[in-house]
C-alpha cells in the first residue's frame, strides 16, 4: 500500500499563552499543500521484525526512533498487525515548519486503518495522532482548519487558494523550536485569525503575522531576506511557516526558482483546490 503524505503551511500564527505544562497555546490556520513524501509498506515474512528503509532527503537520528515506526507501534500495541517492510521517500525538508514528519506518521495511521479494517473513527485516529505530535492530528483531517491549544483543537475553515502558485524556500539553517518559543512573549491578539483570514489575500501582508518571525529573523537574517525576496519577486503574501526555517510565498504566476534560489531547497506548485 502506498500514500503520498503532504506538507502544510501556517497562515498566521499567534502565541497566545504559556500553559501550566510548559507548552504554549497558539492559534493558527493550517493549510495543506501538494509538496509530498512517498510512504509504502508491504507485509514481511513471519518471524521478521518490522523495518523502515529511508531514501531521499537524509533524516537525522536512529531509524528506530522514526516517527513512522512510532505510529505503527501505537496501533500494533492495540491491534494484531503483521510485521511490515516500510519504505519512506523524504521530499519534504526537515526542520522547515512544514510538518513533514507528522504528515508521514498520520498517513501511516490512516493506511493501517484502511488496510487492516481497524474501523477507527476520525476522532480515534486523531487521538492516536495527538500522542505523536501536536500538529499530527491535522494531517488526519488534511483540510484547511483553524487550530488552537497546542494545535490539536481544530475547526474547518472555508478558504480556497487554488488561484495561486505556492513557492517554498528553505535555507540550510536549523531553528530550535524551544528557543523560538522562549524568545516570544505570549499575548492575546487584538483580532483572531478567524477574522483576519476572511480578508482579501492582498491585505494579508499587513494583517497576518507569525509571532515566531521577530525572534527568528533576529537570529537568522537569511530567513528574513528570503521573505523580502519573495515579496520583491511579486508574492501576494509571504511568511515563515511554523517555527521555520521554510518561507512560503503565494504568487499569481510561476517564477524562475533556479534563477533566484539555486543555492537553497526550493519547491513550486499550484495550490490545489480542496
Amino acid at each position: 500500500m502506498i500514500s503520498f503524505p503532504n506538507a502544510k503551511i501556517n497562515l498566521g500564527l499567534h502565541i497566545v499563552a504559556k500553559r501550566p505544562d510548559g507548552f504554549h497555546n497558539i492559534e493558527t490556520v493550517f493549510y495543506p499543500i501538494a509538496l509530498a513524501d512517498a510512504l509504502e509498506f508491504v507485509e514481511t515474512e513471519q518471524g521478521k521484525a518490522t523495518s523502515l528503509v529511508l531514501s531521499g532527503i537524509p533524516v537525522d537520528g536512529v531509524i528506530e526512533d522514526n516517527i513512522v515506526l512510532k505510529a505503527y507501534q501505537l496501533l500494533a500495541a492495540d491491534y494484531d498487525l503483521p510485521p511490515l517492510s516500510i519504505y519512506l521517500q523524504k521530499n519534504i525538508p526537515l526542520g522547515a515548519g512544514l510538518g513533514g514528519g507528522s504528515a508521514d506518521a498520520a498517513s501511516m495511521l490512516l493506511m493501517l486503518n484502511q488496510e487492516y479494517d481497524l474501523h477507527l473513527s476520525q476522532t480515534k485516529l486523531e487521538q492516536y495522532a495527538a500522542r505523536i505530535g501536536a500538529d499530527c492530528p491535522f494531517f488526519i483531517q488534511n483540510r484547511p482548519v483553524y487550530a488552537t491549544q497546542k494545535g490539536e483543537i481544530m475547526s474547518p475553515v472555508s478558504l480556497d487558494l487554488s488561484q495561486y502558485y505556492l513557492v517554498v524556500v528553505k535555507p540550510p539553517v536549523h531553528v530550535n523550536t524551544a528557543m523560538a518559543y522562549a524568545a516570544c512573549t505570549p499575548k492575546f491578539p487584538n483580532h483572531s485569525l478567524t477574522e483576519l483570514i476572511k480578508q482579501p489575500v492582498a491585505t494579508w501582508k499587513n494583517v497576518l503575522r507569525n509571532d515566531f518571525e521577530v525572534p527568528i529573523f533576529a537570529q537568522y537574517p537569511i530567513i528574513k531576506q528570503i521573505k523580502n525576496q519573495l515579496y520583491d519577486l511579486g508574492a501576494v503574501y509571504a511568511a515563515m511557516s511554523g517555527s521555520g526555517a521554510a518561507v512560503f510565498g503565494l504568487f499569481s504566476t510561476q517564477i524562475a526558482l533556479d534563477k533566484h534560489f539555486a543555492s537553497y531547497y526550493s519547491w513550486q506548485g499550484k495550490v490545489e483546490r480542496i
